[in-house]
């Protein structure tokens, strides 16, 4: 199981990743078409007037699908930003106590985001609802994005919640020592 959870959060945080790529690569389309029709004005030819169409609109969507999809691997590797001033100062029972709380209150309203976006996600996919751009993008597929990455994110808190019942250090403990250990050993203390 818990390789098949590691995969699942994997695959997510690559096309989390991909989709980071691919606005870029959108971007980098959008700025070299502009920069070649300013060439060709300078030398007096005509413009090609190349242009990403939507960009905008697809550049979001594909944002939304990065952030969405990227939270439960961000989560495992310690990145989310935590407040962990009051664990610091507790004893590891009070400490391990409160991360259970935090956990299960996040678990709960994941769970609530996630229930809301897959309702968006069917309301979408029952009257075809489309972008309102040049190109008109379904609904469905970034709302898609967004639910599963909700979902994937709900799974990777309770797996975390589920270590801290068992008494182990959930993964974004264990990433945040690795990292405090590491900064430790350059001299920087962590920071």
């Amino acid at each position: 199981m818990r390789r098949a959870l590691d995969r699942l959060y994997a695959f997510a945080f690559a096309v989390s990743a991909a989709c980071l790529a691919a606005i870029a690569a959108l971007v980098l389309a959008q700025v070299a078409g502009r920069l070649l029709d300013r060439a060709l004005d300078l030398v007096g030819l005509p413009a090609l007037g190349f242009a990403v169409p939507s960009l905008a609109e697809i550049g979001a969507f594909l944002f939304v699908s990065a952030v969405f999809l990227g939270m439960a691997g961000t989560l495992r590797a310690g990145g989310h930003v935590r407040v962990t001033l009051a664990t610091q100062r507790l004893g590891p029972r009070a400490a391990r106590v409160l991360m259970s709380v935090v956990v299960a209150i996040a678990l709960a309203l994941c769970v609530w985001a996630a229930w809301n976006s897959v309702a968006m996600l069917l309301d979408s996919l029952r009257y075809d609802a489309v972008s309102y751009g040049m190109v008109r993008v379904p609904l469905a597929l970034p709302q898609g994005m967004m639910a599963l990455g909700l979902v994937i994110f709900c799974i990777a808190l309770a797996d975390e919640g589920w270590a801290l019942l068992q008494g182990r250090s959930p993964s974004f403990r264990a990433a945040e020592a690795e990292t405090e250990a590491a900064g430790d050993a350059a001299g920087t203390g962590g920071h």
